[in-house]
């Protein structure tokens, strides 16, 4: 992309300039952040009640919650005249049952439509769809 660094791997991750993120919006930031800093063992690196960012130990890739006025759960799957879902995020696993045990037990639910035997919709505390998948 212009204007935009290339990836160097030797470079200290915290001197990198070539980050990328997804940011979620969400009735509650902090909340959504935490769910996620929970689920996949990240740290949440800034958190105010109004923007949070979280991320693996390593890497330039971060996600990021908002908080926004108004906010309408998205609708899994897309349903005409509805609040449709616009991304989602996957996670590969290698136990589909326990990372959807884990997920539940932090308030996730599992989506009542599964198109797929091998991956998991879930659906965060914000209704965000996510996939877990082996």
């Amino acid at each position: 992309m212009r204007g935009r660094d290339e990836s160097d791997d030797n470079v200290d991750r915290w001197s990198r300039t070539d980050w990328w993120g997804v940011v979620l919006d969400a009735p509650d930031a902090r909340a959504l952040a935490h769910f996620y800093a929970d689920l996949l063992g990240w740290k949440i690196a800034t958190e105010t009640d109004v923007h949070c960012t979280l991320g693996p130990s390593s890497g330039v890739a971060y996600l990021a919650t908002q908080t926004a006025a108004g906010y309408a759960r998205p609708t899994w799957p897309n349903a005409e005249g509805r609040q449709q879902m616009m991304l989602h995020l996957d996670f590969e696993v290698v136990d589909l049952a326990a990372a959807v045990a884990h997920a539940v037990e932090l308030g996730a639910q599992e989506a009542e439509f599964q198109p797929q035997d091998d991956v998991r919709v879930m659906l965060d505390p914000a209704g965000h769809p996510f996939c877990l998948y082996t």
